[in-house]
């Protein structure tokens, strides 16, 4: 059974940093390209960057402009999001799912298995 679970959100201050974690079971992330997304009630869920380890490719949505970096550890099988530069538009639910990456990371779409997501808020 493949599980993912977040940690690492909370509250921060506006321009500081995060580093959130995805730990995944129930199969390798050398195997199975891992994503992150985030979500603000009313609005829809957006991706922010995906990951294929075997394949060392990656995705960015184009607003990240380089205050995010994805990266991975497989030998403790988790996938991190560390963000900096934080705003107040930065607020929503974080969350790590399956993923799919178009060739040379082109595009990225979320598949089956998702976390529960963490929160993230930023404070002014």
């Amino acid at each position: 059974q493949v599980q993912l679970v977040e940690s690492g959100g909370g509250v921060v201050q506006s321009g500081g940093s995060l580093t959130l974690s995805c730990q995944v079971s129930g199969m390798s992330v050398d195997f199975m390209p891992i994503g992150w997304f985030r979500q603000v009630p009313g609005k829809e869920r957006e991706v922010i960057s995906c990951i294929n380890t075997r394949e060392k490719t990656t995705h960015y949505a184009h607003w990240v402009v380089g205050r995010f970096t994805i990266s991975d550890d497989s030998a403790k099988n988790v996938v991190s999001l560390n963000l900096n530069r934080l705003s107040s538009e930065d607020r929503a639910m974080y969350s790590c799912a399956s993923a799919f990456l178009g060739l040379y990371g082109s595009r990225c779409i979320a598949g089956t298995y998702w976390g529960q997501g963490t929160q993230v808020t930023v404070s002014s």
